[in-house]
This record gives structure tokens, C-alpha cells and sequence, in this order.
């Protein structure tokens, strides 16, 4: 039998079947059971698997009998212009008793199968996975798991259906005991996590709606996207109290064409890119320091010049951007540093090519030009904008009446796109860089012991943590920021109006192609903290979930949280 068809050989129950199964297991088999159910499903950002999934755990929920005999309390949210008809999915049990609600939170999606190669028939099927791996794993490490009973692997397995199969236990868990609730367990999942987050920015509408029309008091929304080892040996198992932000700092360089033959009377573009690359990409001078946290640096993302075609002409323009990851920063403190490292850079550039200029005319025995320079202007967005409209021109006009399909580019491509056409109606061709942001943007919040509230949620993580220490091989370590990127970015926001306003008007097209709806999120204002699944390997073929942690310990933390919360 060839891989393929031993996949094919698999195929999801259906919602029914699946919980009767699973209906009188201990609640670690039910999640390790209903985990393998979700891997099966393939549901991949991008493709109609997010619809696929959404409807399939809308149909496992209301097979659980609360929501049989509360049908109301399951429903589905349409995104707003999704071209694949993706929905978030939402379960309540409610107490009306009480206003008090714990948000519990997961994404549907995956990243694709690509990096499994010719295992790809095997994917989705942790059983085959396991035994392959025990014979034929890349390292030690991976084929002892392997060949342990403690890990199931499959795409998604810990990023994250594991994540989902924890919540949906818990939620059964709750079900059952809905009229000792001293409030509202309320799950959401969510699609389009894994580039763009649009279904959690869509929800932060349905969630005002709850809050306005139940009387919702959202203490805490618990992700329970994955954590892992932060360095080899790491015996911590890591609950966070924030999730980081992203900006996507963009450069648009545009030079002076000139000739190979005549190549030191130009201003290559893709010079100074690579000086700016070579000053921000990796640099941990641009990166926070918080004791105790992990930071990262700036990280490059795309660097090209603007030619289509092969000819010896040097290119017009180029372009750059980077994944630069907040935290205690906000948007205009960034964008300060990218204009000094881009000042730093233009700099060395000009001097590295007058001495290139010189050493040229003193070899070949020339007059020198005078009025020859390779000054390069540097402009914000913003500053950019500005000097356009001293030189007469209406922007807003322009943008306007600009063609792009939103549809068919690349949210990045419109962004340079506009740009690049404000550069076209610019008088001034002198050589420039053009500063701005891009999607995706991520809002960063945390956890701030000053805000009463919310340093009883810390303390309430201590104190669980404390009380479960011996639960654990290792040791439990609360954190304040989640360091990858996750859908509790958008449920809080702590930035100034000030600041977010500085990120708006650097940010060409920001209403239209990217419109995270900050006022809203600031009024919503949910405090969000991660209790994650614990495993290796995220986005890898070799991704696998660590169930005794996952599948027994996790899920009574995350129980007790919530009972302390609502006792508090």
C-alpha cells in the first residue's frame, strides 16, 4: 500500500459519530481523540478547508447535549468580502445570572504541506506519521518521540487542533455543570491566523455586539496557541500575560538610471537597499530589552529592484521590508529608528561612491564634474505626502482615482504600488527613500500590574501555577509576551491615539486594504493572556504535540483560571 492511499484509507467521522465515541472517555482521551479527528481535516490558510472546519465544529458542538437543548447558544459569524466564505464559530454557555464571561479562543487554519515532500499523503494522519518517524526520523530526538507514546505529530497537531480539542473539552467540561457557573464561558474560533487575522478582526464586532445586547463583561480571553522550548533543554513550560505586535516597515528606493558604461554617475538603488538591509536586518541594537523576555531583532523579508527584463540600464527603484516585532514601542517610536538607520545608511552610500567617483577620474586621468552628487532625500510617508502637496499636487485625488484590485494584489503590492505612482507625478527626481508601513499589523497589549484588574489575573496565574507545580516534569514560568505572532493581538490595544494616529498617516491605503478597526479594539479592551499547547516543531514537517502536558495538565489549568476568575 503506498502512502497515499494508507492516507486516503482515513477519513474524518462525522460530528455525531465522533461524540459518541468520545462522549464517556476520561477528558484526556477525549481531547487526544478529537485532536486526531481535526488533524484529519485538512483546512489550510488560503483554501476552502477554513469553511470546511468551521462547519464541521459547528456541527461537533451542537451535538454536545447543552447546545442540543440550547440551540441559540451556537452560531457563525460570515466574514466581511471573504472570496472563500470563511465564519468564525461561537458557543456560549451562559449564566444570566451573571456578567462575568472567560473568552476562550483558537484559530482553525494551518499553514500548507509543501515541507513534507513525499510524506505529504501522510499529513494529516498522526497514527502513520508516528510510525514513520520511528524508523526514519531526522534525529535522534525525533525518532525517540516517535517511538514514545507522549507525542502525536501531524500537521496542525500542535498549531494548533490541539488547541481547539483543549477548549472543546473544557466547554463539555462547563456544559455540564452550567447552573453552578458564577458566570459565561464563551468560545470563539477563528479562521485566517496564519497571515492575515482577518477572522479575529471581524470578531472584535461581534464581540461588542455581546457586550452591548447580553451585557458582557469580557474579563479574559485565554488563546491557547502553542508554546515551546525557547532554547535547547529548556525546562519551562511558559504561560504568557501579552502577545507582541508587528509592524511591516516598507522601503521604496528610487535611484538615478544611468548606463553600465557611465555606472558612477548613477545612484543605484540596490545599493542602498543593501546598506539599509545590512543596518536593520538581524540588528539587535533595534530590538527592546525587557529582562527575562524574548526578544527578537528586525528580520528581511523581501529585497528586489523593480526590472522585469534584462537590459544595461541600472535599475530605477527598489524595494525593501521587514517584520519588525513591538512590544513596549509604539508605531512612531519605530518609525524614528528606520529614519536614522536610513540616514546612517543614504550617508555611507553617498561616501562610498564619491571615493568611488574619484578613485575612477584619478585612473583614467578625467576632469571632475562638479555639479556631479549622490545626494539621496529620506521621507516618511507622511513627510512624503506633505511635499507633494507644497508641489501642488492633491494626493487624495490621485490614490483615489489610482486602479488596483484588491482581489487579485498582494496587499504589500498595493502598498508599494501607491507609491510608486506618487513617485511618477513627483517633480523632484532626485534620488529618495520612502518610509512606510504595510499589512499585516499586529497591536501589541499587555497584562499591566498598575491596572487592578488585570494584575489579578497575574496573580490568579500565580497562584494556579504555584498550586499545580508538581503537576510537571519541568517548571512553570508566567511571561509577559507570547513571542509569536497570534490572534490576542487584536482583542486589546494600549498605544495613545496620538501613536496609532502616526501609524495611520504612514500607511498608505490603511482604510482600504488593511482597516484593523483600533478605536474598537481600544473600546472592547479585553485583557488576553496564552495557556498554550505544549509541543516542537510549529510550521514544520516534523511539528508534533506533547499530550501529557497538553492532554491532561493544560485543560485543568485552564479550569481553574476561569473558576478563579469568576470567584474574583
Amino acid at each position: 500500500m503506498t502512502l497515499s492511499s494508507q492516507a486516503d484509507a482515513l477519513q474524518p467521522r462525522s460530528p455525531e459519530t465522533l461524540y459518541a465515541e468520545i462522549r464517556d472517555l476520561k477528558d484526556e482521551d477525549k481531547i487526544e481523540r478529537l485532536t486526531k479527528a481535526l488533524v484529519h481535516i485538512p483546512s489550510i490558510n488560503g483554501t476552502s478547508g477554513e469553511v470546511t472546519i468551521a462547519e464541521y465544529l459547528e456541527a461537533f458542538i451542537r451535538t454536545i447535549p447543552y447546545f442540543k437543548d440550547h440551540p441559540e447558544a451556537v452560531w457563525t459569524q460570515p466574514l466581511k468580502n471573504d472570496f472563500l466564505g470563511r465564519k468564525n464559530v461561537y458557543a456560549i454557555i451562559r449564566n444570566q445570572k451573571h456578567a462575568d464571561t472567560v473568552l476562550y479562543h483558537s484559530h482553525m487554519d494551518t499553514v500548507g504541506i509543501d515541507d513534507f515532500g513525499k510524506l505529504k499523503g501522510l499529513a494529516y494522519h498522526p497514527h502513520q506519521l508516528r510510525e514513520h518517524f520511528a524508523k526514519h526520523g531526522p534525529t535522534p530526538e525525533i525518532r525517540s518521540h516517535a517511538r514514545s507514546e507522549d507525542w502525536m505529530f501531524g500537521r496542525g497537531s500542535v498549531d494548533m487542533k490541539s488547541g481547539i480539542a483543549v477548549h472543546l473539552v473544557n466547554l463539555i467540561h462547563f456544559s455540564k455543570r452550567s447552573e453552578e457557573l458564577e458566570g459565561n464561558v464563551l468560545l470563539m474560533l477563528n479562521p485566517i491566523e496564519e497571515n492575515e487575522h482577518t477572522g479575529v478582526i471581524d470578531s472584535v464586532e461581534e464581540l461588542q455586539r455581546l457586550q452591548k445586547e447580553w451585557g458582557l463583561d469580557l474579563k479574559v480571553a485565554i488563546n491557547n496557541d502553542f508554546v515551546t522550548e525557547l532554547y535547547p533543554g529548556d525546562p519551562n513550560y511558559y504561560i504568557y500575560t501579552g502577545a507582541i505586535g508587528k509592524l511591516l516597515p516598507c522601503f521604496s528606493i528610487f535611484g538615478r538610471e544611468a548606463h553600465v558604461g557611465e555606472t558612477l554617475t548613477g545612484v543605484d538603488p540596490t545599493l542602498i537597499s543593501a546598506e539599509i538591509n545590512r543596518r536593520i536586518n538581524n540588528n539587535m541594537e533595534l530590538s527592546e530589552r525587557i529582562n527575562g523576555e524574548h526578544m527578537l531583532p528586525p528580520t528581511c523579508l523581501q529585497q528586489r529592484d523593480q526590472k522585469d527584463f534584462y537590459n544595461v540600464q541600472t535599475p530605477l527603484n527598489s524595494r525593501l521590508y521587514f517584520n519588525y516585532f513591538i512590544y513596549e514601542s509604539s508605531p512612531d517610536e519605530v518609525m524614528e529608528k528606520l529614519v536614522s538607520k536610513t540616514t546612517e545608511a543614504c550617508a555611507s552610500t553617498q561616501a562610498h561612491m564619491e571615493k568611488q567617483y574619484r578613485t575612477f577620474l584619478r585612473t583614467g586621468n578625467y576632469p571632475d564634474q562638479e555639479s556631479l552628487h549622490w545626494d539621496v532625500s529620506i521621507y516618511t510617508y507622511e513627510e512624503y505626502v506633505r511635499h507633494l502637496e507644497t508641489e501642488g499636487i492633491d494626493v487624495r485625488t490621485f490614490i483615489e482615482e489610482l486602479e488596483y484590485s484588491q482581489e487579485e494584489m498582494d496587499k504589500r503590492e498595493i502598498a508599494f504600488h501607491v507609491v510608486e505612482s506618487l513617485q511618477s507625478v513627483d517633480p523632484d527626481k532626485q534620488p529618495k527613500v520612502v518610509i512606510f508601513f504595510a499589512p499585516p499589523y499586529c497591536p501589541h497589549n499587555f497584562l499591566r500590574e498598575e491596572v487592578e484588574s488585570e494584575k489579578r489575573i497575574i496573580d490568579v496565574l500565580q497562584e494556579v501555577t504555584s498550586q499545580n507545580k508538581d503537576q510537571v516534569e519541568g517548571t512553570f514560568a508566567v511571561k509577559k509576551f507570547f513571542p509569536f505572532l497570534s490572534d490576542s493581538s487584536y482583542l486589546s490595544l494600549h498605544d495613545s491615539e496620538e501613536e496609532v494616529q502616526a501609524l495611520i498617516d504612514n500607511f498608505p491605503e490603511y482604510h482600504e486594504i488593511y482597516p484593523v478597526p483600533i478605536q474598537e479594539i481600544r473600546k472592547l479592551n479585553i485583557p488576553s493572556i496564552n495557556m498554550g499547547v505544549y509541543g516542537k516543531d510549529a510550521h514544520k514537517y516534523t511539528e508534533r504535540v506533547y499530550k501529557p502536558y497538553t492532554f491532561t495538565t493544560l485543560p485543568q489549568l485552564t479550569r481553574q483560571v476561569t473558576e478563579k476568575i469568576f470567584q474574583n
